[in-house]
């Protein structure tokens, strides 16, 4: 597994990734907040130090949760209540408190995997709304029956927004996952591939802009998410 680890103090950063290479997990370390938003998304889990030289490691998860679901382990010396709530809160899913017994570390990013590989495999691989079917495997859209040709752009855009159909996603989540990079990425493209986009699907309703935020996929009222059945 790849791990990120957010950790500024190096003997503690120096020990976790020799002991997470004993077991066979590939660790990147970085050092500041604002590298874990770069490096995210090669990483398939976060070890996430608090307290870190250039900003609340709280504020780095609040804005990774708005452009990423990727697991995340808070490891920090502030054990506090308050700190604790907040993490779990604000997306974390554990929180251990340093000095950490690292036969539990290793037990905790089990524990985390498992239950992420676990809604993988559950996940909604084909989203309907109305007469429109997004296979999301097969990267086909289908209108009223006929098949709709997208760019492969388009097509990332509309398989972010129906993979959480019926939520708001951001337009830094989009911008993210389709171009890499919130921070580097074009915003007026992402206006233009969503006016596209709008064009070829004649479903005007479909995709929702929700002014200063982001978009949504489908209304709530129709909206149904189906597993492909093979018809």
């Amino acid at each position: 597994m790849q791990i990120l680890l957010a950790e500024d103090d190096d003997g503690v950063a120096a020990a976790l990734v020799e002991v997470l290479y004993d077991h066979g997990h590939v660790t990147r370390r970085v050092r500041y907040g604002r590298d874990v938003l770069t490096y995210h998304r090669s990483s398939d889990l976060l070890l996430l130090d608090l307290g870190l030289p250039d900003t609340d490691g709280l504020d780095v998860l609040r804005a990774l949760r708005a452009v990423s679901d990727m697991p995340v382990v808070v490891l920090t010396a502030r054990g506090d209540e308050r700190s604790v709530v907040r993490g779990l809160r604000l997306g974390a899913d554990d929180y251990l408190v340093k000095p950490v017994r690292l036969a539990e570390l290793l037990a905790r990013i089990d524990a985390v995997t498992r239950r992420n590989a676990a809604k993988s495999a559950s996940a909604v691989r084909t989203v309907r709304a109305g007469d429109v079917a997004v296979d999301l495997d097969a990267r086909r859209v289908m209108v009223g029956g006929a098949e709709v040709e997208l760019t492969t752009k388009e097509f990332d855009i509309l398989a972010v927004l129906a993979g959480r159909a019926g939520t708001a996603v951001s337009r830094e989540q989009l911008l993210d996952e389709v171009w890499g990079d919130a921070r580097h990425a074009v915003s007026r493209s992402l206006d233009v591939h969503l006016t596209q986009l709008r064009a070829k699907l004649c479903r005007p309703e479909l995709l929702t802009t929700i002014r200063g935020f982001g978009y949504r996929f489908g209304d709530l009222g129709g909206l149904g998410n189906l597993r492909d059945s093979g018809a």
